[in-house]
């Protein structure tokens, strides 16, 4: 392992929390050869040994939670109760595919023509490259490790630079659940293209996992596709959020609240651009903003905080230009908070009579800051809500569910909260359409993405 380090900053406050080995090319290499030495015993290993492991991995992750709590909400910003959220969730994911670890299912029936049989069965695809943002440091680490696991596949890990204490105590809790030595292999980097491509260009490595931007998505495709291999991609979101004329406003600004401001909008699921039909839009603005002038803003070292910083220097600077780009071409502020002095902070902030070709409304914010335009008719309403080369998520709150449902079916969009500002569940698929993605991840099909489908025609004549 290599002797270079470097140093994990808390964004609230810029002080160094710790220091950690900075991966290179060659430690790359050597968690290629750790996963594929373990990859054949761990795929031998039965399902149900795999399963209690991996629930193993989840009550150990809630024994940690209050650990693993501080450590996101340090090196991450996200105030406490968003940080604890988190470990819940990421928990979860250990504890659903240990149950589908053992749901293993095949096909078997008769060819045509009559003189064969044919089975059908699915096996693990291999070692597995898994690439983790830092915005969930723990939860999008074991959305993959954990259906990767299950299937029989070996990983190697690269987490986000910003935030690779949670990944290294994640790794812990696996070897002390029994996931045997080299099985998961974590890297640490701030060279991540290096460490990556080496990756992707090692014939041993069968699959690639990435959660990120689209930007950067698009990239490894490109390298991805010299040795056609196996890819998912979590991207970049544009999430609209839609209020009809008769929906419950008490209830839509509560959903806003969580789909805007949850992890200070630092989320690809984030509602990013709101469409308030224009009977009820003064009553919606007048009860978001009160909800969101109350917003308690500062460090997670204050458990009464409810958003904390943005993750950079470079990430404030990207929304400050923004906000500011769309206040200059005609938006105004409805509300603004107030922020601490010091750190990475950007107040929370509704915008209102945002014009519609506003970069705001087309560029992902990932920010605590909500754009709300207004609309009446509903063709135009859709036309606008699907100008977009994403299509990861979307909201929509009316009165009737027909309504909801029969927009929500209108919307490009993989997934759709309908009266709901969340949309991320361990049990169901998540993912985008267009460019956001390819792949899903969680419920059934999350553990399809570690499995190539083998198939055996058997003679039967």
């Amino acid at each position: 392992m290599t002797d270079t380090t470097f140093e994990v900053h808390d964004p609230a406050t810029g002080a160094v929390i710790d220091t950690v080995a900075d991966g290179t090319v060659a430690d790359a290499t050597a968690a290629v050869d750790a996963a594929s030495a373990a990859f054949p015993a761990w795929a031998a290993t039965p399902a149900r040994a795999r399963a209690e492991i991996l629930r193993r991995c989840y009550d150990l992750m809630i024994r940690d939670a209050d650990l693993l709590t501080g450590l996101i909400a340090s090196e991450n910003g996200k105030c406490v109760a968003d940080a604890r959220a988190e470990v819940t969730y990421a928990a979860e994911f250990f504890r659903w595919f240990s149950e589908e670890a053992v749901r293993g299912e095949g096909t078997y029936g008769d060819a045509p023509a009559g003189n064969a049989k044919t089975l059908v069965t699915y096996a693990p695809v291999g070692v597995a490259a898994l690439i983790t943002p830092w915005n969930f440091p723990a939860a999008m680490a074991t959305r993959k490790i954990a259906p990767a696991l299950a299937a029989g596949c070996t990983v190697v890990l690269k987490p986000a630079a910003e935030t690779p204490l949670t990944a290294l105590a994640v790794a812990k809790i696996l070897l002390e659940a029994g996931v045997p030595e080299g099985v998961v292999n974590v890297v640490p980097t701030t060279d991540a293209a290096a460490v990556v491509t080496a990756w992707l260009e090692d014939a041993r490595v069968r699959k690639v996992s990435f959660t990120g931007s689209t930007g950067v998505g698009r990239t490894l495709l490109r390298q991805a596709a010299d040795r056609v291999l196996n890819s998912s991609m979590e991207l970049g979101g544009n999430a609209p959020f839609v209020v009809t004329a008769d929906a419950d406003i008490d209830a839509a600004v509560a959903g806003a609240m969580i789909a805007k401001f949850r992890g200070g909008g630092q989320a690809c699921t984030a509602a990013n651009r709101f469409y308030v039909h224009a009977d009820v839009a003064d009553a919606f603005v007048a009860k978001f903003s009160a909800a969101v002038a109350a917003l308690k803003v500062g460090p997670s070292a204050d458990e009464n905080n409810q958003i904390g910083p943005v993750i950079s220097e470079k990430a404030l600077t990207g929304i400050t230009k923004l906000v500011d780009a769309a206040v200059a071409d005609g938006a105004k502020v409805a509300v603004q908070g107030t922020v601490p002095e010091a750190g990475w902070f950007f107040p929370p902030t509704i915008l209102v009579d945002v014009p519609v070709g506003a970069p705001i409304l087309s560029e992902e914010i990932f920010g605590p800051v909500a754009p709300i335009v207004t609309w009446t008719d509903e063709d135009e309403l859709l036309a606008s809500v699907n100008d977009t080369e994403f299509g990861l998520a979307a909201y929509v709150y009316a009165g009737r569910l027909q309504d909801a449902l029969r927009l929500g079916e209108r919307i490009d969009a993989g997934m759709v909260g309908i009266n709901r500002g969340i949309v991320s569940d361990p049990s169901a698929p998540f993912g985008g359409v267009k460019q956001s993605g390819i792949g899903r991840e969680g419920a059934h099909e999350g553990i399809r993405e570690y499995q190539e489908t083998r198939y055996y025609s058997v003679d039967w004549s």
